[in-house]
């Protein structure tokens, strides 16, 4: 077990990094084939395209950001309103507080004033304190001593009376004062926030102007980017009719050689052909070195959007490098093509009974002439990126009695 372990740790990391590097490929191949689709329109509506999102992205992002800018705006406003209540609220409190202290500082001028004439009737009658002991020294009658002594308590019932109620007086001014202060700093507290929020609303409301012109500027550009991308959109489609009307006029010639090299096949009593089965190893020898950029195969278009066919292999072809014959036949026609550039077409005679034609696409420049033969492996024209090409590559078309096949079934 420890030897099982010991070999499968020694292992996990070697799987590990060919799993990486298997992701690694696969993500290459793909960045591959994104750039090879590239190539599938004209510069001027590659350029038209690339504005068009610029546009939209600029215009999507202006928008989020009016967006964002106009919620700040309404929490702004609705925070400004409470605020606003609070404020109102701490006001209140504040009057009210201030009226009950202006009712405290009322009692206590009342109470003062009350202790005053007490305090002067003391002054002028004398202290009931000592008036009482007077009495008690002075008078012979009981019944003359009891009400005066009633009296005097009475007298000093009210000094208590009065004097508790200026204390309780005091005290309650004291508190209420104390509660205006807490009301008047709340106050200043509510109209400072106010004053703060107040300030936010005001930028988020020109960061929202801002936004909204930005919108409306990039809905403009978006507007003639739309326009643009719609006229280069046009030419390429004429282009695209053109090259239509080229290839139906090569087709019709391929197979009319096709028709002539059956019979001339039937004639002289021959197989046909080359024959390939798919299992003896490569037929066509590979044009460049290079390696695929964009494979053949149905794809939606990067730009047009719709679902078509990419009729050929995409391989790296730095410009000027050798394009190499891919076996021994006849150059049939070579021209120029607004989409592919300079072309050539090399028709390799029968296979299984059909016509096999190559195309070699987005040429610097030819080596071979129309009419003339060459064999397998012979240069024939150079790499470059003629035509609608973002980069040096060479598009690579095989026909089967005109329609196009997958060439890597062939290499």
């Amino acid at each position: 077990m420890v030897l099982l372990v010991v070999g499968i740790g020694a292992v996990a990391p070697h799987a590990m990094a060919e799993d990486l590097r298997d992701r690694q490929r696969d993500v290459r191949d793909k960045v591959r084939s994104a750039q090879g689709d590239l190539h599938e329109s004209s510069k001027a509506l590659a350029s038209a395209a690339r504005r068009l999102e610029r546009a939209r992205t600029a215009l999507a992002s202006a928008q989020a950001k009016l967006t964002k800018a106009q919620e700040q705006v309404a929490e702004a406003v609705r925070l400004d309103t409470l605020m606003q209540e609070r404020l109102e609220a701490a006001e209140h409190k504040l009057a009210l507080a201030r009226v009950a202290l202006e009712a405290a500082r009322k009692r206590v001028v009342v109470q003062r004033a009350a202790i005053g004439e007490l305090a002067a009737s003391n002054y002028a009658n004398g202290d009931p304190k000592l008036m009482g002991l007077a009495v008690m020294l002075n008078s012979t009658d009981p019944e003359e001593v009891t009400s005066q002594m009633n009296t005097i308590d009475s007298l000093m019932s009210k000094q208590t009376t009065l004097l508790t109620d200026l204390k309780e007086a005091r005290a309650q001014m004291v508190t209420q004062e104390a509660k205006v202060e807490k009301a008047k700093k709340a106050v200043a507290v509510q109209r400072q926030d106010a004053r703060a929020n107040l300030v936010r609303r005001q930028g988020f409301e020109r960061s929202a102007a801002e936004a909204k012109a930005d919108v409306a500027k990039l809905v403009v550009q978006g507007r003639a980017a739309e326009a643009q991308a719609t006229s280069a959109r046009r030419a390429d489609q004429a282009q695209l009719n053109a090259l239509k009307k080229q290839e139906d006029n090569i087709r019709a010639m391929i197979l009319e050689r096709a028709r002539k090299q059956r019979a001339a096949a039937r004639a002289g009593g021959g197989g046909g052909g080359s024959v390939f089965n798919g299992d003896s190893g490569t037929f066509l020898q590979r044009p460049v070195p290079g390696g695929v950029t964009s494979p053949f195969g149905y794809r939606r278009h990067p730009i047009y959007g719709y679902w078509g066919l990419h009729d050929g292999t995409d391989f790296s072809a730095p410009c000027g490098i050798a394009n190499r014959a891919a076996g021994s036949g006849t150059v049939i026609s070579k021209y120029w093509s607004d989409v592919y550039g300079n072309r050539l077409y090399l028709d390799l005679g029968q296979v299984n009974g059909k016509n096999m034609t190559v195309i070699y696409n987005h040429l610097s420049g030819y080596s071979a002439n129309t009419g003339e033969q060459v064999s397998r492996g012979e240069v024939i024209g150079y790499g470059g990126t003629t035509g609608w090409s973002t980069a040096c590559h060479l598009h690579f078309t095989v026909l089967l009695n005109g329609s196009p096949v997958d060439p890597m079934n062939y290499l």
